[in-house]
């Protein structure tokens, strides 16, 4: 992710983060067994660095028009208790979060990776996407991850915004 300096200044402001779940926290598989019972893969980097972050102050969220078992059991094993899914329209949910988090739109992060994620992407400080987004929200993004969504790239972001806010090397002293 290229961190340039306008991009440095608004990660610095990132009090919450917004993950949409799939092509972000997965690769955008669906996988069903013979019972419908449906699978997700989650990227074990991708929980650490989010587990980073919420250690550091901020929040995390998830904003996702689809709802699983097997999301409210990653979240549940995150800590992350922000879950709005089976979302038809994510910007509903915006002044809500504000409210209730106590942030304002300009501290909010989002990674989205597809269509149903510009209008709230429009709405946020700063929007961001992953490496295989479709076109049309890379335009919008104020960054792109240099990983895929499911593979990193919500990793990526975490430990961008705690570099940004001096936050890493604290971050780094629990580990070495």
């Amino acid at each position: 992710m290229k961190i340039i300096p306008e991009i440095a200044d608004k990660l610095k402001r990132i009090k919450l983060l917004i993950l949409d779940v799939d092509g972000v926290l997965t690769d955008g598989s669906i996988i069903y067994n013979n019972d419908f019972v449906e699978t997700k893969i989650f990227n074990v980097k991708d929980g650490l660095g989010i587990r980073l972050l919420m250690r550091a102050g901020i929040d995390v969220c998830i904003a996702t028009g689809r709802s699983s078992e097997a999301l409210h059991h990653r979240c549940k094993d995150l800590n992350i208790i922000h879950i709005f899914d089976a979302l038809s329209d994510k910007t509903a949910v915006l002044k809500m979060i504000v409210e209730k988090l106590d942030v304002s739109v300009e501290e909010i992060a989002f990674i989205g990776d597809d269509l149903p994620d510009i209008p709230l992407m429009k709405l946020i400080g700063l929007p961001i996407t992953v490496a295989d987004a479709a076109e049309e929200v890379k335009q919008i993004a104020d960054t792109v991850t240099e990983a895929k969504g499911g593979a990193g790239a919500v990793r990526e972001v975490c430990e961008a915004i705690l570099k940004a806010g001096e936050l890493w090397d604290e971050t780094l002293h629990h580990y070495v």
